[in-house]
């Protein structure tokens, strides 16, 4: 069995095993079990009764959290020269498109997105190998390859996070941190399931979410009541 740190002792018993809680109560609760001394992440796992190996049940997204993500997101716009000034102005941290391309050709990835325009993606599908794997490839479904870049350039920078179902049937994503108010956090996961909930594929039986749960990161996860979302 495994040891209990001293910080765990200290919240082990805050949260009653088995006991579903409401969004409301666990979005106060997940910062009370927080013990890191750095600003941590909020969690969100949402198990899904789909099968994703079934291409029409496929559970893939976007959502704009109305407190935003509650870290600075690092953008790359790759775009033609007519769109450079546009994609600064609206808060692109990397703005081109060759020299940038010959940076992530020799390694460089020290971006969190990427986005380009069609005629852009001739010179971007080739880095597939290198961005696919750490999931920085842009992509239609995702808003990341658009003819207006500044608009999507301004809603990454004010919160907005693509997601997707994976092989075990979970999406798991980051809807903030925990130096939000526990009203702040309760209106992203509210906003993250209601999204989740629309995307309900036709072909999807039974029960669509099975199971929802929120923690921080090194926390345990606090079980909710999927009703107390809706």
């Amino acid at each position: 069995m495994t040891k209990l740190t001293r910080n765990q002792k200290l919240v082990a018993d805050k949260v009653e095993i088995g006991k579903a809680y409401t969004l409301k109560d666990a979005s106060k609760l997940v910062k009370d079990l927080t013990t890191t001394k750095f600003d941590a992440s909020v969690d969100i796992d949402v198990r899904l009764g789909v099968d994703p190996r079934k291409a029409n049940q496929m559970v893939r997204g976007v959502v704009s959290l109305p407190n935003g993500t509650g870290k600075v997101t690092r953008v790359l716009c790759l775009c033609t020269p007519d769109q450079e000034v546009a994609a600064k102005e609206a808060g692109a941290d990397y703005v081109g498109l060759d020299e940038y391309i010959d940076k992530i050709k020799g390694g460089w990835t020290d971006i969190d997105v990427i986005i380009t325009m069609p005629s852009c993606m001739g010179k971007v599908g080739p880095l597939g190998r290198v961005l696919g794997p750490r999931g920085l490839m842009p992509n239609p479904k995702s808003g990341t390859v658009t003819m207006d870049v500044a608009k999507a350039v301004k809603d990454i920078k004010q919160g907005k996070i693509d997601f997707k179902v994976d092989k075990a049937g979970i999406i798991h994503t980051s809807i903030g941190k925990v130096s939000m108010s526990p009203e702040q956090i309760f209106g992203n996961a509210k906003e993250f399931i209601l999204t989740v909930n629309k995307l309900k594929p036709a072909a999807a039986k039974g029960t669509y979410i099975k199971s929802i749960f929120i923690s921080s990161t090194m926390s345990r996860g606090i079980k909710i009541d999927p009703k107390s979302a809706e």
